[in-house]
């Protein structure tokens, strides 16, 4: 096919398939200037990265609106940029990273000359033009950094990584007891395949398993199943360091490749124990493991299919008194952990997609976003704090499981109330932790009576410091009414004809509610003279002072 049928048949596929231009397409009647032209060049890419198109498109000679294809006069071979230089080498020195634009010239049904722009899209990271990312909007092209989630999922597109075939390793790279290890697991995903697995040779499992490709060694398959000696095909640190990090000693492995072998390995290193919670008004306690080994494995299965094996880092767990803590390379790839805790969100997407289904095939991992949800499911069941995601770091993500009883009112108050549900636990859980939640999860723990005060000071409810013994608490976190501080200061005025702000500051701020911050409590004794000054019972004499009117 010649060019120009090749052209215009894109290009009517094109305009048939949108009523308006999109965030791959922009159709101009003639060239403007070379600013313009450098970011329609970063939107097109970026556009064409979210909307999974292989490349974006800029076709001069068309009109805006009404996509009449009226032909354009623009010579690109012969146009200026700014101080004389040529208008193509300028962009291709301030378009970065550096993206192998083509510009191409064609003849619309042998009539119209067409000039086209055929742009890749952004991979791994945006677009940019002049150092600014850019993109479409309602046909408009603007800065793209204002739109963080369209930015985080251009940093998580590239190129599979674990699918790429390393062709100098060959079945003889593959570790013998962790190939039975993956056909054992093989059959519980797959029971109805049980009895046929022994009669497939090794390439065929691995081909089936979803390994290898047509007999060839993938890096998915070094990373599961490959010999340790293997380990440099990867290109890549391949290593699961085991940290134990406590006051009395302090320790450490490094485990490799096969993870499927090494992930066991580890866990054996994990001191897990059983610990008691004992109940009120009952001698016998509860016994709950420290950790939960099925957590474990969950947590390291989700580093190594998640983590982003281009930063070339390690996955990292390390032991302390109170928690384990995992630590891998990458972003969370789609949404957040909160998304997932309560196993009602499946990802649409993954970092390393073939990885993921090798590892779901072997019954590493599965694909319904339950992981998390487990996680969080057996700390609930167990008494124990929630786990928490440290989210400071944007390239790595770091994942807290407690292993005891941090807060015993806590841990108590679900033992002996088993009706409440996983999303109120792990929203009590944030409140004693003292992070902020949701409007509508403040409203959902108040109509169930667990949580009282002001949004930027909650508290546990009455009904909750009952069950907890928490009474005192409840009532220093809670304060007292508001007419006894008036009449406080009223009864202070008159014994002392006369007090400053500050002497009222210093009579009131140890009985004000313990759950206000410093300055909550200076707002609610400036709130206090308002209401009495405004009844007629207080005022400012000359000196500054508050006396009684």
């Amino acid at each position: 096919m010649d060019k120009n049928r090749y052209y215009t048949e894109l290009l009517d596929l094109q305009l048939s398939q949108c009523t308006d231009e999109n965030r791959f397409l922009e159709f101009k009647s003639n060239y403007q200037d070379v600013d313009k032209l450098g970011k329609y060049i970063s939107a097109l890419s970026n556009g064409a990265c979210l909307e999974n198109k292989d490349y974006g498109y800029l076709y001069f000679g068309i009109e805006d609106n009404t996509h009449e294809i009226k032909g354009t006069t623009f010579d690109y071979a012969q146009q200026k940029a700014a101080g004389n230089q040529n208008m193509e080498l300028y962009l291709r020195r301030m378009i970065t990273p550096k993206i192998n634009f083509q510009i191409d010239e064609f003849l619309y049904n042998d009539t119209f000359r067409i000039v086209v722009f055929v742009v890749p899209a952004a991979c791994g990271e945006p677009t940019t033009y002049m150092q600014k990312p850019y993109i479409r909007v309602n046909s408009q092209t603007t800065e793209l950094s204002p739109y963080i989630d369209w930015t985080r999922q251009i940093y998580n597109s590239r190129t599979d990584w674990t699918k790429e075939i390393i062709k100098e390793a060959s079945i003889d790279d593959i570790d013998p007891h962790a190939l039975q290890m993956a056909k054992d697991a093989y059959r519980l995903r797959f029971p109805n395949y049980a009895n046929e697995v022994d009669t497939w040779d090794n390439a065929t499992f691995m081909d089936k398993a979803k390994l290898t490709i047509n007999g060839q060694i993938t890096r998915a398959a070094l990373l599961l199943i490959g010999k340790e000696e293997a380990a440099h095909y990867l290109n890549h640190i391949a290593q699961i360091v085991w940290r134990l990090q406590t006051d009395e000693e302090t320790a450490g492995d490094i485990f490799t490749i096969p993870y499927l072998v090494s992930a066991n390995a580890l866990l054996s290193r994990i001191r897990n124990y059983r610990i008691k919670i004992y109940p009120r008004n009952s001698l016998i306690p509860a016994e709950v493991w420290k950790y939960d080994t099925e957590s474990i494995l969950e947590a390291l299965y989700n580093c190594i299919a998640h983590q982003d094996y281009t930063k070339n880092g390690r996955i990292v767990v390390t032991e302390r008194v109170d928690e384990l803590v995992f630590s891998n390379q990458g972003s969370f790839y789609e949404g957040n952990y909160k998304d997932y805790f309560e196993g009602k969100k499946t990802p649409d997407k993954y970092r390393n997609p073939f990885l993921v289904q090798a590892m779901v095939n072997l019954k590493m991992i599965d694909t319904q976003g339950y992981g998390i949800h487990k996680i969080f499911l057996s700390q609930r069941s167990r008494y124990l704090p929630m786990p928490e995601y440290d989210t400071s770091d944007n390239d790595k993500v770091i994942l807290h499981i407690p292993g005891t009883v941090i807060n015993t009112d806590y841990s108590l108050l679900l033992f002996e109330n088993t009706d409440i549900t996983l999303t109120e636990a792990y929203l009590l859980d944030q409140v004693q932790r003292k992070e902020q939640i949701s409007d509508d999860a403040i409203k959902l723990l108040r109509q169930r009576r667990l949580i009282e005060g002001r949004k930027t000071s909650l508290f546990i409810s009455n009904k909750v410091a009952k069950l907890t013994k928490q009474k005192a608490l409840y009532s220093k976190n809670k304060g007292l009414d508001d007419n006894f501080y008036k009449e406080l200061i009223l009864k202070s005025i008159r014994d002392n004809k006369a007090m400053t702000r500050q002497e009222i500051v210093d009579l009131l701020w140890n009985k004000l509610p313990e759950a206000l911050t410093e300055q909550q409590k200076k707002y609610k004794i400036t709130n206090l003279l308002s209401s009495l000054r405004m009844a007629g019972k207080i005022k400012v004499a000359k000196g500054k002072e508050w006396v009684l009117s």
